[in-house]
């Protein structure tokens, strides 16, 4: 049972699971915090480098929130403090929270970090790895998918949208499949609960068009009638919802 409690020390504010962390630091947000206790086990790079690391038997994954795009050049890991229920972080992990009592596949938010330096801050935040999980453009770089497991995928992501969650960035390297072919979606920063359904085509519009470009760049393991199957599973699983 999470028990969420919220603590500052100086200029930071944390918000965490006293479950997994019964005194949170500042410090255990960084990876060189882990590397320091040899406890990384593994890290992958994309808009910045997350940290994946053990403590007391759990593995757990780090992220520092940053930002993309052309205002990333100038404030790559600064935003605008407006509060803390305000920010990048705090809103993730409230989201996180609020999905998995929805008994959606995500994330279990353990712990997120906001320092404050003047009209800016910067944020980290802590979830559970998903176990024995890959993402589905590693995996469609080796192997094709079974149609049963693009069906699934369709399906999982209708209950997201059932329940009204908008994912901001939804793409092959946000969905996740475990060994026993269990759909998860991750990495809700810029996520959302949004009112009516206009919203949903589009969000898969963009799924789609994250396959096709890595079907172009890659030539990953993918078809269009992959996504046929896909989508169909979805359209049906939003009418039963």
């Amino acid at each position: 049972m999470a028990i969420i409690k919220q603590k500052t020390i100086n200029a930071h504010a944390m918000l965490f699971d006293a479950e997994h962390f019964a005194a949170p630091i500042p410090k255990m947000f960084s990876g060189q915090y882990w590397q320091s206790q040899s406890a990384i086990t593994g890290q992958a790079t994309g808009r910045g480098t997350t940290y994946f690391f053990q403590h007391d038997k759990n593995e757990y994954v780090l992220r520092h929130y940053r930002r993309g795009g052309l205002i990333g050049k100038v404030l790559s890991d600064q935003y605008l403090y407006t509060g803390l229920e305000q920010s990048r972080a705090w809103q993730e992990f409230k989201l996180l929270q609020h999905m998995e009592n929805m008994d959606l596949n995500c994330p279990t938010p353990i712990a997120a970090m906001l320092k404050k330096t003047g009209l800016y801050y910067r944020a980290d935040i802590i979830s559970k790895k998903i176990p024995s999980a890959q993402d589905l453009h590693h995996i469609l770089l080796a192997n094709s998918l079974t149609a049963d497991v693009w069906q699934k995928i369709g399906q999982t992501i209708a209950k997201f949208h059932h329940h009204q969650i908008y994912h901001h960035d939804l793409n092959i390297h946000n969905i996740m499949l475990d060994t026993e072919n269990e759909v998860w979606l991750i990495d809700f920063d810029k996520c959302g609960i949004r009112q009516g359904s206009n919203w949903k085509n589009s969000n898969m519009a963009r799924l789609k068009r994250s396959f096709e470009k890595e079907k172009r760049l890659r030539n990953i393991h993918w078809q269009l009638a992959d996504w046929q199957i896909l989508i169909s599973a979805y359209n049906e699983a939003a009418k039963t919802n």
